[in-house]
């Protein structure tokens, strides 16, 4: 399976080669489709398995540029785990 499959734009699967990235992970393979068609999700998975691309992925794909308003909220129980979240999305 490629990011490909997962129904991710042309424009985010660019910048996921750009960066190196070229086969999702199990966590990513569930989550993104799932958040795609805009359903909410509960998941769990080990430390470096690509927890925070299966979020934000589809989350930079539903926002709309033209819209000025907040539109998605990721929350953290921690200020240096909000702090490396932010950095993985830039």
């Amino acid at each position: 399976m490629s990011f490909k499959d997962l129904g991710l734009s042309a424009e985010i699967l660019r910048a996921l080669d750009q960066q190196g990235y070229s086969e999702p992970t199990p966590i990513q393979q569930q989550a993104i489709p799932v958040i795609l068609q805009g359903k909410d999700i509960l998941a769990g998975a080990q430390t470096g398995t690509g927890k925070t691309a299966a979020f934000s992925l589809p989350i930079i794909e539903l926002l709309e540029a033209s819209n000025n308003n907040v539109q998605a909220i990721i929350l953290s129980p921690t200020r240096e785990l909000a702090v490396q979240i932010g950095n993985n999305i830039k």
